[in-house]
């Protein structure tokens, strides 16, 4: 296909495009706000060697998992409940939480997601400080050289995780326009055969029209009956029309009659020959 031929089907169906791009992204919008704002809130955890050793710090690598393990029960998430006097149960509370560990940084990152802002602060933070407080009292135990601190880098700071409108709308916008893209595609392969103007039959023949027949005008909008649809009855019963001569008008059977003698006893033609009457043919002297 060339570029002309793109522009013309664009030109004939870029409003279905248009269009499903307009109804995906304004349904898409709507769903956006029908939806209960989440909003999440993160903490990184730093966990520390006492001293500069490459040891301890492939040591603290390795706990950094079983860090992670210790904070993601349902007994410390009891313990949250407790300290922030929620409403909620371990279980669900565990949902929203997300504990992860970076072994480059040596941080534990805490992620709660929750309807309340404020409140997925306030839980992030009170895991962050049960872990703080939990290795600050393993420390208590090793040597200063062996310790291993955990240090709270920044305060938690919530942000909206979803939905975000204005992606959605754009995602929906882009979707609406492939799947209108898809719909022009099927309709023009299933007219590919058809030809309804002269252009049709230049790109296809790829020879110019020089002329066209016009159609028939159709009187109120409807084709013509054949004849032989037209029943007997309703062909008798229809009135006569308006230009049709009045009986009066008629010739009769003498002004019909030839005007010379000449033209009388001309054979008739073969094609038009009738039935014959006898008196034609025989006069009353012959019988």
């Amino acid at each position: 296909m060339e570029f002309r031929d793109y522009v013309r089907i664009l030109r004939r169906r870029g409003w279905i495009i248009i269009l499903l791009a307009v109804m995906t992204a304004a349904a898409a919008f709507a769903f956006s706000k029908l939806q209960t704002p989440i909003y999440k809130s993160s903490v990184d955890i730093l966990v520390q060697p006492a001293r500069a050793d490459w040891g301890l710090a492939q040591a603290a690598k390795i706990l950094l998992r079983s860090y992670v393990s210790w904070m993601d029960t349902e007994t410390h998430a009891q313990e949250v409940i407790d300290v922030l006097n929620l409403d909620r149960l371990p279980g669900d509370l565990r949902s929203d939480v997300t504990i992860a560990s970076d072994d480059s940084r040596l941080v534990i990152q805490v992620t709660v997601e929750d309807p309340i802002g404020d409140s997925a602060n306030d839980i992030a933070k009170a895991y962050s400080d049960l872990f703080i407080q939990w290795r600050n009292a393993e420390n208590a135990k090793q040597r200063k050289e062996d310790r291993v601190e955990a240090i709270q880098l920044d305060p938690p700071r919530y942000a909206l995780a979803r939905p975000k409108w204005k992606i959605n709308t754009l995602a929906g916008s882009i979707f609406g326009a492939l799947v209108g893209g898809v719909i022009v595609f099927v309709l023009e392969w299933i007219e590919s055969g058809v030809v309804r103007r002269p252009q049709d039959v230049e790109r296809y023949l790829g020879v110019p029209v020089l002329g066209a027949i016009a159609g028939a005008r159709l009187e109120g909008g409807r084709p013509p009956l054949p004849r032989e649809w037209v029943s007997p009855e309703a062909v008798r019963a229809a009135p006569p029309p308006a230009h049709w001569p009045p009986e009066a008008a008629l010739q009769t059977e003498e002004e019909a009659a030839p005007d010379t003698a000449a033209e009388a006893d001309l054979p008739p033609d073969e094609d038009q020959v009738g039935p014959v009457d006898p008196t034609i043919l025989h006069s009353k002297g012959d019988y």
